[in-house]
């Protein structure tokens, strides 16, 4: 059975990028401190936790992706659908989506306190995609290659970098879905 991703619309797809139009979605996240891979790992079983069971309805709740992250600032970050890295000293807010049939007044009230329910606003993202184990090297280089494309469309960076994560660790490396993804402001060129 397909994890479910969330919606959204493509507004332009130009190889390995996209623009894409995100709606209001509902998110589970924990802001985690540490190196990004001790970050992640950590984010990750909190909010495994939550949605296998460790919540008051004692109800699991339906795995989907990405798993995002994205470096922890003073106010909340909006949407990162689907991992995200830049060095943090606030850490990191890793995030699950939840899955479309809930809202925040169906979900389950979370047993760890440091499992929140948020809110996302809809957002414009610009995205690359690219296979691999997501190294930091890795990150680096696709983030550079985003904000090239969003320059090269007349956008404006509206946020930090997010990674998005799609597959289990078990997955083979060269088989592994991943996103650098940017919030972006403006019209692109081709929408003109």
């Amino acid at each position: 059975m397909a994890t479910e991703e969330p919606p959204y619309t493509v507004a332009l797809n130009e190889g390995d990028f996209e623009i894409r139009e995100y709606p209001l979605l509902i998110a589970a996240e924990v802001t985690v401190s540490g190196e990004r891979s001790e970050a992640i790992s950590a984010g990750f079983r909190l909010l495994a936790g939550y949605i296998f069971g460790g919540n008051t309805k004692k109800q699991s709740i339906a795995m989907t992706a990405p798993v995002t992250q994205v470096p922890a600032e003073s106010e909340k970050i909006p949407m990162t659908a689907p991992v995200t890295q830049s060095g943090s000293e606030a850490g990191w807010v890793v995030r699950f989506i939840m899955p479309r049939a809930y809202s925040l007044d169906t979900l389950p009230t979370p047993n760890d306190p440091k499992v929140m329910l948020v809110t996302l606003a809809p957002e414009r993202l610009a995205i690359v995609k690219f296979s691999g184990l997501a190294k930091e090297p890795d990150i680096i280089e696709q983030t550079k290659r985003l904000n090239a494309f969003i320059a090269q469309q007349n956008l404006t960076a509206a946020g930090p970098a997010t990674l998005a994560r799609y597959d289990p660790p078990w997955t083979l490396w060269f088989l592994r879905r991943n996103e650098v993804m940017i919030p972006v402001k403006g019209v692109t060129t081709s929408e003109k």
